[in-house]
């Protein structure tokens, strides 16, 4: 193996990592956990590729939430630089959550 080759699998579980600290700030789980990140890329020269979604096309933080994802992305050793595509479809729903997140929520 080329020991100049980034290891994704590492820097995929950073991003993950900081990712679970960025809030809605309406809804006290994290975004990740809300499954609202549907897809992170990484190529091989550390550009990050993030498609993710908000829980409505109407939520307030629609003009700041992808700024702050790109930024906390962008903030992780290894990553050269990151992009944020906001998407709606698959369009969010509940089920999406993680376990953890629908019991924080009371959805069961």
């Amino acid at each position: 193996m080329d020991s100049d080759k980034l290891d994704t699998a590492d820097l995929e579980e950073e991003i993950v990592a900081a990712l679970k600290t960025v809030y809605d700030p309406e809804i006290p789980v994290n975004i990740y956990e809300m499954g609202l990140i549907y897809d992170i890329d990484i190529n091989e020269k550390g550009h990050v590729h993030v498609r993710m979604t908000l829980t409505s096309p109407a939520c307030p933080v629609a003009g700041i939430l992808p700024g702050e994802v790109e930024e906390k992305v962008q903030g992780v050793p290894g990553v050269e630089s990151a992009e944020v595509e906001l998407v709606w479809d698959p369009v969010w729903n509940p089920s999406m959550m993680t376990e953890a997140a629908r019991l924080e929520l009371g959805f069961f």
